[in-house]
């Protein structure tokens, strides 16, 4: 079943319910990329826009020598990011089943048209496979107000979503601040030099232990269960056995993730357990404690000094050869357990502010949600909307 914005509403007079195969011109799917025409920049014989499905420069994929549309239309992506939307104003050549509506303009507007599939939910639309068809879509409903009508639902939309954009746009950099204030951190401490700091070998205060796995029911823990620049584990407690060769671990060690070292994936376990052999188990000596260790491989510096040594062009690893000659500033034990204590409480309450963040770009969407569920209900018209 097919979501209604206006399902259980009466219908305002002068509205009407359409299917959107009643109110476009035609609704067809691209086809295949044109073999002998296609240049991936603009030129002079080539200028026409190609697109396909997907978010990344607006589906844009190339550029041919004719169009295949040349009224102004809007697409769908049919596949990977299902139902995203944009209008296309200029000639264009959609493929690789890129879904296109062109509207009859004697029944409703573009931007009309594009106010209403964004707010549907594709991904629920009653089928369990990942994609939209020309026929799935031609069957959604969409009230139709007068022209005029729709201009102003429209100008309404225009301004409150502008306002909303720019809200959730201040809210996406705060958390990048957040996460720089963090990272400038990390880079100040240990960039620290002088008094009560000494420079050693990375060599000489850890070393890498490779022991295999031999022991049984013990949890196992692969890249994907690290999370990139937090350390979070997102593995599970349970015992779980592979097939392939391990590398034993436990509470004494950090672990580094090799492969694609900029993913910068480091763990300090709280379990004993077994992991892929693209993570190194790093054991610190008694110079050197493993939070103290596991920040200074966080930070920006070293994991950008750790990704320049990378080899392997189709799978790129850290050089851990290399890395273990790095230089280390290593202070006092007392002053690493301060220096611990504080990264660990700004980590606590960068990440807390991230999850507050974070939740009001979820009420955002749950605003323009209802905003859009009060246009095509026809509430819009009659009032402003605050935001």
């Amino acid at each position: 079943m097919y979501f209604e914005f206006y399902k259980g509403v009466d219908m305002r007079e002068g509205w009407e319910v359409k299917t959107l195969d009643e109110i476009c011109e035609k609704i067809f799917a691209g086809g295949d990329k044109p073999k002998d025409s296609f240049s991936e920049i603009k030129t002079e014989e080539y200028n026409v826009p190609i697109y396909a499905n997907g978010e990344k420069n607006k589906g844009l994929y190339g550029y041919t020598k004719k169009p295949r549309v040349l009224k102004p239309s809007i697409t769908v992506s049919a596949r990977g990011t299902i139902g995203y939307s944009e209008i296309r104003r200029e000639p264009f050549y959609p493929i690789v089943r890129l879904i296109v509506l062109t509207p009859n303009l004697n029944c409703t507007f573009s931007e009309f048209l594009q106010y209403f599939l964004g707010g549907l939910d594709f991904k629920n639309s009653g089928t369990s496979i990942p994609q939209l068809t020309v026929p799935m879509i031609k069957k959604y409903k969409i009230p139709i107000p007068p022209l005029q009508e729709q201009q102003q639902i429209v100008a309404i939309l225009d301004k409150a979503f502008k306002a909303i954009d720019q809200a959730k746009a201040n809210i996406e950099k705060n958390i990048e601040n957040a996460k720089e204030l963090f990272q400038s951190k990390l880079n100040a401490i240990f960039s620290q030099k002088g008094d009560g700091w000494e420079e050693k070998t990375l060599g000489e205060v850890v070393k890498y232990d490779k022991t295999k796995y031999s022991a049984t029911n013990r949890p196992y823990v692969g890249l994907e269960n690290i999370e990139s620049n937090t350390g979070t584990y997102l593995g599970s407690l349970e015992a779980h056995e592979v097939k392939s060769s391990t590398f034993q671990f436990d509470e004494r060690h950090v672990l580094y993730g090799r492969l694609r070292p900029y993913l910068n994936k480091v763990l300090v376990p709280k379990f004993a357990g077994h992991c892929s052999t693209e993570i190194f188990p790093i054991l610190p000596g008694q110079e050197v404690l493993r939070e103290f260790l596991f920040y200074w491989l966080m930070s920006p510096l070293i994991v950008s000094k750790i990704d320049a040594t990378w080899t392997g062009a189709r799978m790129p690893r850290a050089n851990m050869n290399e890395v273990i000659k790095f230089k280390i500033n290593i202070t006092s034990i007392e002053n690493q357990k301060e220096i611990i204590k504080e990264l660990t409480l700004l980590k606590i309450e960068i990440k807390n502010l991230e999850s507050k963040y974070k939740n009001l770009i979820n009420n955002i969407e749950e605003l323009k949600k209802s905003i859009l569920q009060k246009a095509f209900a026809g509430e819009l018209t009659s009032k402003e909307v605050v935001v």
